[in-house]
């Protein structure tokens, strides 16, 4: 680590590798570096992908993985660099690939064994995805990729004569900061986290001074959020002003992508369906309904919207349940679901000014506990869960269904103690639902109420899927 931080600016700048932003950024540790570490150690490994939405510390994480493991590293990107474009268009072959970018990037070194060529933003150039075929089976150097919409209907410019080359390459996803990379920035060392999944373990209260400490820290990520960006400001300044113009700053160039990257007819219909998201939450029902887009709106004219925003990797999908049994995705109802966003402190910068303060404050019933919602699927979306929820006519309904110790598992999300009515009724009837575990997540501490685990909000990373 102080390897990396002892790079000079100036020969940052004069090997044309990193940007100057990445100099400013306090180093971050994120989950991916594993990823990054077991993807290297594999024999022949094929060129990475790493795919995530923008702002969320793709390049960043590996840039500082490339220095930290090859000798050499050569950075292209494809908003920046047109020359590397065009390089990509007209060659094929890696050699000439090669001749090109070094005749573009001052101090670029191709060394066998040595070198690490990273693509950024390679959905800008198609061409320089299809050649990850080209360096895997050329074999002399290693390819990492970074995509912040290959989700989207291929690539800006629409051209379809360029394929994503199947079975020569290894997808890795990445995701904003969850709570647990939050609480390794704010200096919560891994004993403290260990103490929490042993009081987990043995359903038994966390001491009150890391309940208290693990109490605040959740509050804090839950306007904060995970955006690398957000976070070192949070981290620098705790000015919750300048947080908030952070966050609005990233929400105007999701705005800006879809404008810039969607098919003309689905222009309009993004920013409406995107901006809608917190009157969906702030319902009772908080199923998703087209009409509260605008009067009169209609699935068939938003559906595709949706997906493309949901495709960027800005929001996630809850759907509900025909019953609450495994597999929960073979049982789920596709036309039937939530919209959370994926990073709680971008939802919460889309709310009125003021609410920030409130939550800080233990305001917690502020939009009707949309935002706690919003926060369990933010933590369990970036645990890489598909989210579903259990909903009937009859007025049952439980916040979240999620798979646990190998069974389908209730999960209720209260934004102080509250009842859990539905529950219960449906725990007094497993030959009808066929479930018989239920977990309340609220403001309280670890414990046992009426057959239910009752536990801590910030407790919900620790729910791991076996």
């Amino acid at each position: 680590m102080k390897k990396w931080r002892d790079i000079s600016k100036s020969r940052l700048k004069k090997w044309h590798i990193i940007p100057d932003w990445l100099i400013k950024m306090q180093i971050l540790r994120r989950k991916i570096e594993k990823g990054l570490n077991d993807w290297k150690r594999k024999s022949d490994h094929l060129p990475l992908v790493v795919k995530g939405c923008r702002q969320c510390g793709k390049t960043f994480s590996v840039l500082k993985f490339a220095r930290e493991h090859y000798r050499h590293v050569v950075y292209v990107n494809f908003v920046d660099d047109e020359d590397a474009v065009i390089a990509f268009k007209h060659f094929r072959k890696v050699d000439d690939l090669i001749m090109g970018i070094t005749s573009t990037i001052n101090g670029s070194f191709f060394v066998a064994g040595e070198t690490c060529l990273i693509l950024d933003e390679i959905q800008e150039c198609p061409q320089a995805r299809m050649s990850l075929k080209f360096f895997h089976l050329d074999g002399r150097f290693d390819v990492i990729a970074t995509g912040s919409l290959l989700g989207v209907k291929g690539y800006k410019s629409g051209n379809n004569d360029y394929s994503v080359p199947v079975g020569y390459e290894e997808m890795l996803d990445m995701y904003p900061l969850d709570f647990e990379e939050f609480m390794w920035a704010n200096g919560v060392p891994d004993e403290a986290i260990a103490r929490m999944r042993n009081c987990l373990d043995k359903v038994e209260a966390v001491p009150e001074v890391l309940h208290e400490r693990f109490r605040k820290l959740l509050l804090q990520y839950t306007i904060v959020g995970g955006m690398p960006r957000v976070v070192n400001e949070f981290l620098q300044t705790h000015d919750m002003n300048s947080v908030v113009r952070q966050q609005r700053a990233i929400i105007d160039e999701y705005k800006d992508d879809m404008m810039k990257y969607a098919e003309n007819i689905y222009k309009p219909r993004l920013r409406e369906a995107f901006e809608s998201i917190p009157r969906q939450l702030s319902k009772d029902n908080k199923k998703f309904q087209y009409s509260v887009i605008k009067k009169g709106a209609k699935a068939a004219h938003y559906i595709d919207a949706l997906q493309w925003v949901e495709d960027a990797g800005i929001i996630c999908r809850c759907r509900n349940l025909h019953i609450t049994e495994l597999p929960l995705d073979g049982n789920a109802i596709n036309d039937h679901f939530k919209v959370y966003m994926v990073d709680t402190g971008l939802f919460m910068s889309m709310l009125e000014d003021g609410t920030q303060f409130k939550v800080l404050q233990g305001n917690l019933m502020s939009y009707k506990g949309a935002i706690f919602e919003n926060l369990i699927a933010d933590i369990f979306s970036k645990m890489n869960r598909k989210l579903y929820y259990f909903s009937k006519s009859s007025g049952l309904e439980v916040d979240f269904v999620i798979r646990y110790k190998g069974e389908a598992t209730l999960v209720e999300v209260k934004s102080s103690t509250g009842n859990v009515k539905s529950t219960k009724t449906i725990l007094k009837h497993p030959e009808k639902y066929h479930v018989t575990k239920a977990i309340k997540l609220g403001n309280y501490n670890v414990g046992i109420s009426g057959g239910i685990l009752t536990l801590p909000l910030y407790m919900a990373f620790l729910l791991q899927e076996p």
